[in-house]
């Protein structure tokens, strides 16, 4: 028959078995061997009661910090554990001989953090919570990287700094960033100048106003009739020449009306992963003369063009945040630097950085850049430039005026790789012409229309029906939407 006792202590109740027959054949056979060290698992903040087949004189514990100890009997004793750690159990038997050792393991406490894992993160059925002596270890699969924060946020309440993270994010882990680059560039220039040279017998007179001339030579020797001579330079636009009344004029003009006008339009497509940075350069690099010691001078790349940088952080299956720099730079050779022969450009750039959250396929701009620069200049002689109408004579006027607009549009993409062995590529329908085609006909693929400009063979059209309708290949630039 078997005798129940029933202890009740700090409120909670336990119920025992006592007598031989109450631990089986296997616990009795335990005892003798329980000197070899043994695992006792608890949580922090629960008790523990631990029943032993055979009374007990003494019992010791190495870290009374972690955990504590009441005997509730000669084979009972309660355990509790304070706080997270580790510690020794030691027993004595009433014969002073010590009749076993255990380990004690004090973890947090995982069942609450599962709980509200459960509320606050309802969809996310993939996230494990596992407790390994002082550190909580969340792994599994959370479905996008917000969550994967919340829920280490979440865990760190529970085991401060020791939080081992295993997690892995699931779903479409790859952006593809849409780049569109419009830049529109006007100027124009308007000058007028005019620089003259007369002379006479006993007289010369010569004009250098805006350098569009130069004095070479002065001579005006003792008896002989004055000489003078000028150089032209590059800005001379037209020149005219007469006598009258025994006097040499000539005139140099500098009329210029020019008009510029620069469009920069590209479109960079770039992938990159989750969290990593991507980068883009369509242009170049020049070489910039370094001068070292020694008179030795060394070669440095520099890079212009259009470029980009991003780096894309998918939040969900449906929003991106993304941080971009475009970049947009061209060579100024109007601004150039000469030294030691050697003749550096300048760089005229236009670059915007920002941070953006937004929905896959969406689109938005930056770099927004619309300016309007006048520059007017006018150079006359005292006086004399003051003269209306005549006064022309003696002024020398440039007007400059430039526009610039520049729109950068982003429109980032969650892809998938696809499988290019199903896809078709636009040289797959190009098939070389014969001679008679080539030299007679003018066609440059066989079946085409050469000789008519802008206009592309029959295969060429079925390719971008193809393309355009989808059945080439889904999405854009060869990729798949998720």
């Amino acid at each position: 028959m078997k005798l129940r006792h029933v202890i009740t202590m700090m409120g909670c109740a336990f119920t025992i078995l006592a007598g031989p027959q109450a631990f089986g054949q296997d616990q009795v056979h335990g005892v003798a061997e329980q000197r070899e060290l043994q695992k006792l698992e608890l949580t922090m903040g629960k008790s523990k009661v631990l029943d032993l087949p055979v009374a007990i004189k003494r019992a010791s514990l190495a870290n009374p910090e972690v955990a504590d100890t009441v005997v509730l009997s000669p084979t009972q004793i309660y355990l509790t554990g304070k706080t997270i750690g580790v510690t020794n159990l030691t027993l004595w038997n009433e014969s002073g001989k010590m009749m076993g050792m255990y380990d004690v393991v004090i973890a947090p406490d995982v069942t609450r953090l599962k709980e509200n894992l459960h509320k606050t993160l309802p969809e996310e059925n993939g996230i494990l919570v596992n407790s390994d002596h002082d550190h909580i270890t969340l792994s599994g699969t959370a479905s996008n990287a917000n969550n994967l924060n919340r829920a280490l946020s979440m865990a760190e309440a529970y085991a401060p700094k020791k939080i081992v993270n295993a997690m892995q994010v699931g779903g479409v882990q790859q952006v593809m960033l849409e780049v569109r680059v419009a830049e529109m560039s006007r100027e124009l220039i308007k000058r007028l100048g005019l620089n003259f040279a007369v002379v006479g017998e006993d007289f010369f007179a010569v004009s250098v106003l805006a350098n569009l001339t130069r004095l070479a030579a002065l001579a005006h020797p003792i008896g002989q009739t004055a000489t003078v001579a000028s150089e032209v330079t590059q800005a001379i636009q037209g020149a005219f020449g007469f006598n009258a009344a025994g006097m040499s004029v000539i005139g140099f003009v500098d009329a210029l009306k020019e008009e510029n006008l620069l469009k920069v339009l590209a479109k960079p497509t770039l992938m990159a992963l989750n969290g990593q940075e991507a980068a883009f350069l369509a242009g170049g690099e020049f070489p910039i003369p370094v001068p070292q010691a020694f008179g030795l001078v060394t070669i440095q790349f520099k890079k212009f063009g259009v470029g980009l940088v991003f780096t894309p952080n998918v939040l969900n299956s449906k929003h991106i945040s993304l941080n971009v720099a475009p970049e947009v730079s061209e060579l100024d050779f109007t601004n150039a630097l000469r030294t030691q022969g050697f003749v550096v450009p300048a760089i005229t750039t236009r670059r915007a950085a920002t941070t953006i959250e937004l929905a896959d396929g969406q689109s938005f701009a930056i770099g927004g850049l619309l300016r309007d620069n006048v520059r007017e200049s006018i150079k006359k002689v005292p006086v004399l430039g003051e003269i209306p109408i005549l006064g022309a004579l003696f002024r020398s006027s440039s007007f400059q005026k430039s526009e610039t607009e520049l729109v950068i549009i982003v429109t980032p993409h969650l892809v998938k790789p696809l499988d290019m062995a199903a896809q078709t590529l636009p040289t797959d329908y190009y098939v070389e012409p014969n001679e008679f085609e080539y030299y007679m006909m003018g066609f440059t693929e066989k079946g085409g229309h050469g000789g008519i400009a802008g206009q592309r063979s029959p295969a060429a059209e079925v390719l971008s029906n193809r393309v355009n309708t989808g059945s080439a290949m889904e999405g854009r630039v060869g990729h798949l939407m998720p």
